[in-house]
């Protein structure tokens, strides 16, 4: 569907806008109709961190599907664009700049004087009134008895992006053990007893007078040493979130509204 056939183009607003590719461009932040014929002619689109830029894309050759609006360009096309400020209107001489930009003939009539275009160009407006849409003109008989206030307010959120990572490995050391262990051994020891009646069969079995000889085998205890692989915990990654404060800062315009009495009445210049 063109963009002429959109019975209500204030419905674009908001709506993603994507290029010739598929890719995303940013998001419909007014539509800028022309004056002479109502017809939408420019869409200013919103890209970048927050929506900080605003480019103006011209709507001949756009597609409108009812949720995307699907223009002939690429990001780098927008990115580049010239500047114009919203608040100003568009005049013929920042038409034919974005026209020259985006290689599209302007349309218009080699005999129309260039007064002519001047008168249009300030005349041109978009949506008068409609929700979502801001006025760009004077005063004169296309706007009302009111002046909308607007102001830009920061809009902050989150993202989330990887700060780092963690990895669990596991490595065999050699450290040194030393472990105190009880030990025993035997000693040779004599021991004397006197003749009595209980021993002295045993005193006289035998020669009265020979040679003889006792052996006695002695014992000992030595440490003996052996390691044993044993289980002693299980250890795994796991995370946490911990939230903390962080303070952010940016640049916001606002507009004011002065009051300037003319004729001495009142108490001056009254801002808003």
């Amino acid at each position: 569907m063109t963009i002429a056939n959109v019975s209500n183009p204030n419905t674009l607003t908001g709506a993603p806008v994507r290029g010739s590719k598929g890719e995303k461009l940013g998001k419909i932040d007014a539509i800028y109709l022309d004056n002479a014929t109502d017809a939408p002619e420019w869409a200013a689109v919103k890209s970048g961190l927050f929506g900080g830029h605003v480019s103006l894309v011209p709507l001949a050759q756009a597609d409108w599907d009812g949720e995307t609006l699907t223009v002939p360009f690429d990001k780098q096309a927008l990115t580049a664009a010239p500047h114009h400020d919203p608040d100003v209107a568009i005049s013929a001489a920042d038409e034919d700049e974005l026209y020259r930009h985006y290689g599209l003939s302007t349309g218009r009539s080699a005999d129309r004087s260039a007064t002519a275009v001047d008168s249009q160009a300030s005349q041109r407006r978009d949506l008068t009134g409609a929700a979502g849409v801001q006025g760009r003109d004077t005063s004169g008989p296309t706007t009302d008895t009111a002046m909308t206030r607007s102001e830009e307010q920061l809009r902050v959120g989150t993202q989330t992006r990887e700060a780092g990572r963690a990895r669990l490995r596991k490595h065999v050391v050699t450290e040194h053990q030393q472990v105190t262990v009880p030990v025993s051994h035997e000693e040779i020891t004599l021991e004397r007893e006197p003749i009595t009646d209980a021993n002295r069969g045993n005193a006289y079995d035998g020669p009265a007078i020979s040679e003889e000889e006792h052996e006695v085998t002695l014992h000992a205890q030595r440490p003996v040493v052996a390691t044993e692989a044993v289980a002693v915990e299980r250890v795994k990654l796991g995370t946490q979130t911990v939230t903390e404060q962080e303070t952010v800062s940016a640049q916001v315009r606002k507009e004011q509204i002065e009051l300037d009495n003319t004729d001495g009445a009142g108490n001056g210049t009254t801002r808003s």
